[in-house]
């Protein structure tokens, strides 16, 4: 039996959550888009769907807008806002740590003109909300700043930020796709103008995301051919994987509090016995404002590549970092922009728990990893 430790890159689907996409797929298969009884229940299902995950990060109902998943959400939120009757000007800022799909966004606009400014992040990897502030100018469109980072599970200090944008008047985008499920992300508390997040994150399917709006902000359709979703979003809806997504949002609004607790604990005794155990290591990311679930280790010395490769070959799943920039083992930018030399970052690897993980399982990776990263360490990498 395998032991899966990359939860921040996919989470395994609840049963409920499969349990109710087959009962879609069968019953729930009319277009919602069509005027006849068929297709009035496919939209009854996409509505409460749509009533579950507003419950789940405190938005209304009327600002959720279902996508293909967290990457197309993040287009539609950055290029969306860039380009709507919202933006005031061509200037945006954001972090220096954000996952792909925020930066290939930013990168396009770039491209046409606008200028970006980048805020760096500490050594422990969170941005000084002092220094983001400083940097908004007359002309700023836009701030999008990650709520959790993707790599070292660090916390951003949205509260703070979010004041400062509010009073200036100036859009925020937040990336929550690691924070939702995981930590409490609610919009009702924190303002913030568009959030974006993905189901599969927190237990729900693939190939289905969201973007929350605080507000009636008007945003540039990304995807164009029909009036689904309010004109926010053309083409028939992926009725299953809302639905999938709905009961995931209603699991993890039920759930949070012993979920955090849980994964905390093990991620706790994972550390714990890391540090006990393996020499000169160090955690990327400072405590205590961490997702409950996210560990990312240095093993000083070890080739992060050929430690992942005997960990796979022992049943355990690791990751390097942001699944989306797999296979493309350049240093990790996250922990680059965090003050780490190259080879660091070439030493580090990111274990996060979840559903399914237990005690057991950690203990097993605490026995196999002293002789791993020893043997590793050993290598002469020339």
């Amino acid at each position: 039996m395998r032991i899966y430790l990359d939860h921040n890159a996919t989470t395994p689907l609840r049963d409920e959550v499969v349990a109710a996409m087959v009962h879609a797929l069968r019953d729930a298969f009319g277009n919602p888009s069509s005027a006849h009884a068929d297709g009035a229940r496919a939209r009854r299902e996409i509505e409460r769907a749509r009533e579950r995950v507003a419950a789940l990060v405190g938005a209304r109902p009327g600002g959720i807008v279902f996508t293909s998943g967290a990457t197309e959400a993040n287009n539609l939120a950055i290029q969306g806002l860039a380009r709507g009757r919202r933006a005031r000007g061509r200037h945006l800022v954001a972090s220096a740590i954000e996952h792909p799909s925020v930066e290939a966004p930013l990168a396009a606009l770039r491209a046409e003109g606008w200028r970006v400014t980048r805020v760096p992040a500490g050594p422990g990897g969170c941005v000084d909300p002092d220094a983001l502030a400083a940097a908004l100018e007359a002309d700023t469109a836009m701030v999008s700043l990650q709520w959790a980072n993707h790599e070292t599970g660090a916390i951003q200090p949205i509260e703070r930020v979010a004041q400062r944008t509010r009073a200036l008047d100036v859009a925020l985008h937040v990336d929550a796709t690691q924070a939702v499920g995981k930590i409490p992300v609610r919009l009702d508390a924190v303002p913030v103008d568009l959030l974006t997040a993905s189901a599969h994150k927190f237990n729900g399917p693939k190939g289905v995301g969201f973007l929350a709006l605080a507000g009636e902000i008007e945003l540039e359709p990304w995807l164009r051919g029909g009036a689904q979703e309010r004109g926010r979003r053309a083409g028939t809806p992926n009725v299953p994987g809302i639905v999938g997504l709905g009961v995931a949002a209603e699991l993890a609004a039920r759930e949070l509090p012993e979920r955090a607790a849980r994964h905390a604990a093990l991620r706790d005794r994972l550390w714990d016995g890391i540090e006990a155990k393996v020499p000169h290591v160090l955690r990327n990311g400072a405590p205590p404002e961490l997702l409950p679930n996210t560990l990312n280790v240095e093993f000083t010395g070890a080739d992060a590549d050929v430690l992942l490769e005997a960990l796979d070959g022992e049943g355990v799943s690791v990751s390097f970092g942001a699944a989306c920039a797999s296979g493309a083992r350049q240093p990790s930018p996250t922990l680059r922009a965090m003050g780490r030399s190259a080879a660091q970052a070439r030493a580090s690897l990111r274990m996060s728990v979840g559903l399914g993980v237990d005690d057991a399982q950690i203990d097993r990776v605490l026995a196999l990893l002293p002789d791993l990263v020893a043997r590793v360490r050993a290598v002469d990498p020339s």
